[in-house]
C-alpha cells in the first residue's frame, strides 16, 4: 500500500509556527519510514530558528533513532521551542493514527532530555545501542528511549 502524505503545509501555535520544507518517502531496502521535515519559526515569521521532523510508522529502527529529531539554534535556545514545536507535532502523529512515539536523545543531552519531559514522554530506559546500527557506528553508544503517548 502506497503512503499518502497529507496537507501540512503549515502549522500554527501560539509562539511559534512549523512550515513544511519537504517530504521523504519510505525507503524498504534501508528500513527507512515516510517522513515530513519542517523549519520551525517564530509566529507570523518565515525566517527558520531550527527545523523538526517526524517519521510516520512503526519499525525497529525507530526505537534507537525515535520518531521525532529537532534542533533549535544556539541563539533561540531556552524558550521550549523544541517542545513547542513537538506538541504541534501531535496532529501530524493524530492524522495518521500514531497514538504512542518514541523520542530518543543521547543521555548526554539534557536539553532533549528536557524536552522530552515538558512534552510529557516518559522515560522508558536507557539502552546500548546496538553495534550493527548506523548510530553506533557515528559514535553513538546509548540512547535515552523517551514513549510520547500523543493522543
Amino acid at each position: 500500500m502506497k503512503f499518502i502524505f497529507l496537507d501540512f503545509d503549515v502549522i500554527k501555535g501560539e509562539e511559534i509556527d512549523l512550515h513544511l520544507i519537504k517530504t521523504v518517502p519510505g525507503n524498504k531496502d534501508k528500513n527507512w519510514v515516510p517522513a515530513y521535515h519542517f523549519n520551525i519559526t517564530l509566529s507570523d515569521s518565515f525566517k527558520p530558528i531550527g527545523n523538526i521532523d517526524i517519521r510516520i510508522g512503526y519499525n525497529d529502527n525507530l526505537y534507537y533513532g525515535g520518531h521525532i529529531g529537532y534542533s533549535v539554534h544556539e541563539a533561540n535556545r531556552g524558550n521550549h521551542y523544541a517542545a513547542k514545536a513537538v506538541l504541534l507535532l501531535r496532529e501530524v502523529a493524530y492524522a495518521h493514527e500514531m497514538e504512542k512515539l518514541f523520542i530518543t536523545c543521547n543521555p548526554d543531552n539534557i536539553a532533549s532530555r528536557k524536552t522530552c519531559e515538558y512534552v510529557g514522554a516518559n522515560l522508558l530506559k536507557i539502552v546500548d545501542v546496538p553495534e550493527d546500527n548506523d548510530m553506533y557506528q557515528r559514535g553513538e553508544k546509548e540512547k535515552c528511549i523517551y514513549e510520547w503517548i500523543c493522543t
